[in-house]
């Protein structure tokens, strides 16, 4: 019964600990043809606590949901600058 209970908190404690996701969008750069999309969506899913990304070509914009106990907004658009794609965070949702 003691095991029970002490797993159970332990449970809750490791939930707290979970960070929920956050949304962020950011303004991306030079992205002139359909290709460029693809190479920033293939830079972010290579972060770390990124789960989903959809970039538009047309806004020029990447819209990032991820875990912010893994990867931070300034690591996210590091990452698709250093793919070629200068890159800022233009909305830091939650």
């Amino acid at each position: 019964m003691k095991q029970a209970r002490l797993f159970a908190s332990l449970l809750v404690t490791i939930s707290a600990l979970a960070a929920e996701p956050r949304t962020i969008t950011l303004g991306v750069e030079h992205m002139t043809c359909a290709a460029c999309p693809i190479t920033v969506r293939k830079a972010l899913s290579h972060v770390a606590g990124v789960a989903q990304s959809t970039v538009n070509l047309e806004s020029h914009t990447a819209k990032v949901t991820f875990d912010p106990g893994k990867t931070t907004p300034e690591a996210l658009a590091t990452a698709v600058s250093q793919a070629g794609f200068p890159a800022k965070v233009l909305r830091n949702g939650s």
